[in-house]
């Protein structure tokens, strides 16, 4: 009979201790701090532009009527033509964008058929392009191939190919 006193005293107690009692709230799990989705990707450092410095076209004009292959001539002002991976002040190399814009100022200029880079400080070019109307501008990348900062970029022209 002890026992059974003892084992229902134990359950009793466990009972007792488990039974009456309402479950606490797990804590408030803490949100994360919003933050803003940039709305562009992040730039690299860029090289500031020499004061006063423009890139501009000598060859073919604009609205001009042109036969291919199409003979480009670079003009840089007030800034020097320095090849890719050489970093000199005040200087940089070009990059001639067919049929396209400038994607983003704040990184390297892709290289492909639209953007065409002159990494070895070329100042001219010759380029094949298809009949029809066309537009052309330059700009002049660091030798990371970033543009300056503010960029450096031409007017843009427009040409015919006969």
């Amino acid at each position: 009979m002890r026992i059974r006193t003892i084992v229902t005293l134990a359950g009793g107690l466990t009972l007792l201790a488990c039974g009456d009692q309402t479950p606490e709230a797990p804590p408030p799990v803490p949100e994360p701090e919003a933050q803003a989705a940039p709305s562009e990707p992040a730039g690299l450092p860029r090289t500031p532009s020499p004061d006063g410095a423009m890139v501009y076209f000598i060859s073919p004009a604009d609205g001009g009527q042109v036969t291919s292959p199409v003979t480009v001539v670079f003009g840089l002002n007030g800034a020097g033509v320095a090849p890719a991976g050489i970093d000199l002040p005040n200087t940089g190399h070009h990059h001639l964008l067919v049929d396209t814009e400038l994607a983003n100022e704040g990184l390297p200029v892709p290289a492909d058929e639209q953007h065409i880079h002159f990494g070895l400080g070329q100042t001219e070019t010759t380029i094949e392009l298809a009949p029809g109307e066309h537009t052309l501008q330059l700009v002049v990348g660091d030798h990371l191939h970033i543009p300056h900062d503010p960029p450096l970029l031409s007017d843009r022209i427009t040409v015919t190919v006969e």
